[in-house]
């Protein structure tokens, strides 16, 4: 799976960006409500072999995208989901430094439609730390709605934590693609 936005490339995670993942992953301020942080490089260089090994998303198995640049191809972020019975949670991550610049939107913009047309996907879903307030707000920009708030419902990181989902159909992304699609071009 590769997808082009005006400014971007999702595309398969290579060994050579195993520096670039470790260092924006295992950043405190990006790892705080991630359940996966490298602790290692090698981690880091593992997660990226475990992922080539998976020529296309299956059933049940995370399959991770980096998300780069598209004029020199560098490594900004990532975005991940898991399919499951016409359905997909997904998850993404960004570098500090590329944050707040609409790449997460534009990235994910890209990605819900390839979801939803290419592979039929009926439902996506996204689980939240409420905490987490520009991730909360990604998701509302990207037309999902709330659907639960699940009280101290997750042991995370030591700590009970709550979690929030959010939700969107395939029947609902034409009229969410069509009022995002200039904002994502604009940026």
């Amino acid at each position: 799976m590769e997808l082009v936005t005006a400014r971007l490339r999702l595309d398969a995670l290579r060994r050579d960006d195993a520096a670039a993942l470790f260092a924006y992953r295992a950043d405190p301020e990006v790892c705080r409500y991630q359940g996966w942080r490298p602790a290692a490089l090698a981690d880091a260089e593992r997660f990226i072999d475990d992922q080539s090994a998976m020529a296309a998303p299956s059933q049940g198995q995370w399959f991770q995208r980096a998300i780069r640049h598209l004029d020199d191809g560098a490594l900004i972020g990532d975005v991940g989901f898991c399919l499951a019975d016409a359905q997909a949670e997904f998850g993404i991550t960004l570098a500090p430094a590329v944050q707040g610049k609409g790449y997460a939107r534009e990235a994910l913009h890209a990605l819900f439609g390839w979801l939803f047309g290419e592979m039929g996907v009926h439902r996506l879903h996204a689980s939240v730390d409420p905490r987490n307030a520009p991730s909360m707000a990604l998701l509302q920009a990207m037309g999902m709605r709330k659907e639960a708030h699940f009280r101290e419902s997750l042991l995370f990181h030591g700590a009970w934590v709550d979690d929030v989902v959010f939700g969107l159909l395939a029947s609902e992304w034409p009229a969410v693609a069509g009022r995002s699609a200039g904002i994502v071009a604009s940026r």
